[in-house]
């Protein structure tokens, strides 16, 4: 039997992680200190204009600069070396990250359901000029947080948890506003409370999405970005490949790929030229950063439960 190692350092699409990790850290910075920002305006205004509403939404802006934190410090542990006890490293804390975001999210939003049932049975006084002001704000600051993330969301789902809490946040107060606008010209109380049903089941569906993806991660489910069909094909098509068998495919953080196979291969086989091309096309062709590759002659194959053989 043989076995063969890879590990590419580059990143499968194109964009070295360095360039990455920098425009993330710079995003999760400038987010925090915005959102910092914003939670005392909110929080200065909610005091001198005695409204209850924009307190509480303070207080929920600050769950939001909790929620970075947290992916920026799991994006940080995610790049901590390996130690003896951690052969992998952190990088798994990128895949708890998001979560947490997306569970906060859904209790955020089984918050604002409460919240809106009871007004919507006991309307009250909106002071809807000073709520449209300062949701309006919010729109900017939530809206600027998103973006910085939007680059990435796709590749890691650490930041797209945190772009999606940004960008439900900005949606909260375009909600608000449209909502304050309706009062102010018609003094329809029963707005507000409809308004915050409709943005939280939009939350919900966002959020709920991100946590079925994350939990899938976490339970070492072949990643979203990853066609294991495809994987399957391309091994089988090897020369020299009989079989295939033991094939696992999961995710060591929340953008790197890991495989492992064991390759059944028909008499001689040219092992130092075969490994180097496939770890190269398993990283190039289907995104994989880390690759385990077992050799073993037809002769010697092992029963196995998981083996598929060639056409």
């Amino acid at each position: 039997m043989h076995h063969h190692h890879g590990h590419r350092h580059d990143h499968p699409h194109g964009h070295h992680p360095s360039s990455r990790v920098m425009r993330s850290n710079r995003a999760f910075q400038i987010g925090i200190l915005l959102n910092l920002g914003f939670v005392l305006v909110q929080a200065t205004f909610g005091f001198l204009s005695n409204s209850l509403a924009l307190v509480a939404d303070a207080g929920h802006n600050l769950s939001d600069v909790l929620g970075l934190l947290i992916a920026w410090g799991a994006s940080w542990l995610a790049r901590r070396r390996p130690t003896r006890r951690y052969t992998y490293g952190f990088r798994r804390a990128s895949i708890f990250s998001p979560l947490i975001n997306s569970s906060v999210l859904l209790g955020v939003t089984g918050f604002i359901a409460l919240e809106a049932v009871q007004r919507f049975l006991a309307p009250q006084p909106v002071a809807s000029t000073t709520v449209i002001v300062v949701a309006l704000v919010g729109i900017v600051v939530n809206g600027l947080t998103a973006l910085l993330f939007h680059a990435d969301r796709h590749s890691d789902v650490n930041i797209k948890g945190a772009f999606l809490h940004m960008a439900a946040d900005a949606l909260v107060s375009l909600g608000v506003v449209l909502s304050g606008v309706v009062i102010f010209l018609t003094g329809w109380q029963w707005v507000d409370p409809i308004a915050s049903l409709i943005i939280g089941a939009v939350i919900a569906l966002g959020a709920w999405s991100l946590l079925q993806e994350a939990l899938s991660l976490a339970l070492d489910g072949v990643p979203a970005q990853v066609s294991l069909r495809a994987i399957e094909d391309y091994l089988l098509n090897l020369p020299g490949v009989e079989s295939i068998h033991d094939l696992h495919i999961w995710a060591l953080s929340s953008t790197e790929p890991a495989l492992t196979v064991h390759l059944v291969m028909l008499g001689d086989f040219a092992e130092s030229d075969l490994l180097p091309q496939v770890n190269h096309d398993l990283h190039d062709r289907f995104g994989i950063e880390h690759s385990t590759i077992q050799i073993e002659k037809a002769t010697s194959r092992p029963t196995c439960l998981q083996a598929r053989c060639g056409a």
